[in-house]
């Protein structure tokens, strides 16, 4: 196979159905699972953070919140290097590369769980590497875009971050059930012993990590044999840095920032809420659902924003938005854990609607330029990352200080406000600056 493409022009008709389609769409099946398992591990500590203090280890709830935000603030600053260096080194190289990096942190976390006496400082340094997990999708999504024309790029890209999302509900899925087994035998370490509400059980809880070390290396493997480096995607850090004078850049940023931000900050916080709102819920058991929902729903936000247009989508969801998060708080303040939990499904799913249609406006924004649009891509969804940190960190501050979730939920929702008026203003409107 030719590992390096010189001639590639998806928005020649011929072309895209002659040997276009066929090689896009073997690139697009290989990434996909490898940024699933790049969400897996950058969400490892949602589900790990869960479960430390009952295996043995002693840490303060604004820790147990810290460590699930940490991947997040780092996988944020990875993807801003990120974003700009498939173009440099190729998407098939950097494929290879930055999907073995997460054999650090998954090897790691499966060792460092396994003692009690283990640091918060070791953890915080664990939980900073998850960040290599985050930083994918940057690289992942300019890496993508090259590869298809601008009329189905809305839909192409909804299915490489939609699916690779799942790997969040993968790993908040998939860890309750492999630490219950002895899933390594003797490799996998010492179990250890589990007690909740007073009841003890036998678990692995290295397994959460170590689950995920054989499918990195077989995906490794599939990218150096199918993926393929485009020599028309070509430019220097010179060329790409434009995009910092674009004013689009940094108006989508803050609107990528409300659709993934929310996304995956809910993702990482999602159980701990549960846990402290509602104790007597196990929220392993329920944690998944949310961004199950919003992965899958991802792809029909781009695949509607190639229909009706990326900005009217992302008005009417952000309404959708406000509406939710208000309905969080009238239910989670209710005591009820069905309300609280309903509520909290629409808000994944206009979130991941959210997310494909903020995604699908880039590529007509930048419609002119395609490297710039692939690196804008990149640098949005690097500085939308940085969501993760802050939602996890805001709801521990807010339940240190008032004992309730309450004013961070309230600051999300000024913030979703802000949205709508951006969109509407600079997109949406009859007289808008860039109808997309």
């Amino acid at each position: 196979m030719q590992t390096s493409i010189q001639r590639w022009e998806p928005e020649n008709a011929a072309f895209w159905a002659e040997q276009g389609k066929k090689v896009a769409n073997r690139n697009l099946w290989i990434s996909i699972p490898a940024l699933l398992l790049s969400f897996a591990v950058w969400q490892l500590w949602s589900v790990v953070a869960v479960n430390l203090n009952t295996i043995g280890f002693a840490f303060t709830t604004d820790q147990l919140f810290t460590l699930a935000a940490l991947p997040s603030l780092v996988g944020a600053t990875l993807r801003i290097f990120y974003s700009f260096l498939v173009p440099i080194v190729g998407g098939r190289n950097f494929t290879i590369l930055s999907t073995g990096t997460l054999l650090i942190p998954a090897i790691g976390i499966g060792l460092a769980v396994q003692d009690t006496t283990t640091s918060f400082t070791t953890m915080v340094v664990l939980a900073a590497l998850c960040g290599f997990g985050g930083g994918n999708f940057a690289s992942s999504s300019a890496n993508i875009s090259f590869f298809y024309p601008k009329r189905v790029k809305g839909g192409a890209l909804g299915m490489n971050a939609g699916l690779g999302n799942l790997g969040v509900s993968v790993v908040q899925f998939l860890a309750p059930v492999v630490i219950t087994m002895s899933l390594f035998g003797g490799l996998g370490g010492d179990s250890q012993t589990m007690v909740k509400n007073g009841v003890e059980s036998v678990v692995w809880m290295q397994n959460a990590a170590f689950v995920f070390v054989v499918p990195i290396v077989l995906t490794m493997i599939a990218a150096f044999f199918g993926m393929n480096n485009l020599a028309t995607a070509k430019s220097s850090m010179r060329e790409q840095f434009v995009v910092f004078k674009r004013k689009h850049t940094w108006i989508m940023s803050f609107l990528y920032t409300m659709s993934f931000g929310s996304f995956i900050g809910y993702s990482a916080a999602f159980p701990l809420l549960m846990k402290t709102q509602f104790p007597e819920i196990n929220p392993l058991q329920y944690a998944f659902l949310g961004p199950l929902v919003g992965a899958l729903i991802r792809p029909v936000g781009g695949w509607l924003s190639d229909k009706l247009g990326g900005a009217k989508v992302t008005f009417y969801d952000v309404i959708a938005m406000i509406a939710a998060t208000f309905g969080v708080i009238y239910f989670m303040n209710a005591g009820s854990f069905a309300g609280f939990l309903t509520m909290f499904m629409v808000l994944f799913v206009t979130t991941g609607i959210a997310n494909g249609s903020t995604f699908r406006m880039i590529p007509v924004i930048f419609g002119k330029n395609p490297k710039e649009g692939a690196a804008v891509l990149g640098f949005t969804s690097a500085i939308g990352c940085y969501g993760g940190y802050f939602i996890p960190k805001t709801f521990g501050m807010s339940i240190e200080a008032t004992g309730a979730p309450d004013l961070a939920l309230y600051a999300f929702i000024l913030y979703y406000v802000a949205s709508l008026i951006v969109t509407w203003y600079w997109y949406a409107r009859k007289n808008a600056e860039v109808k997309c």
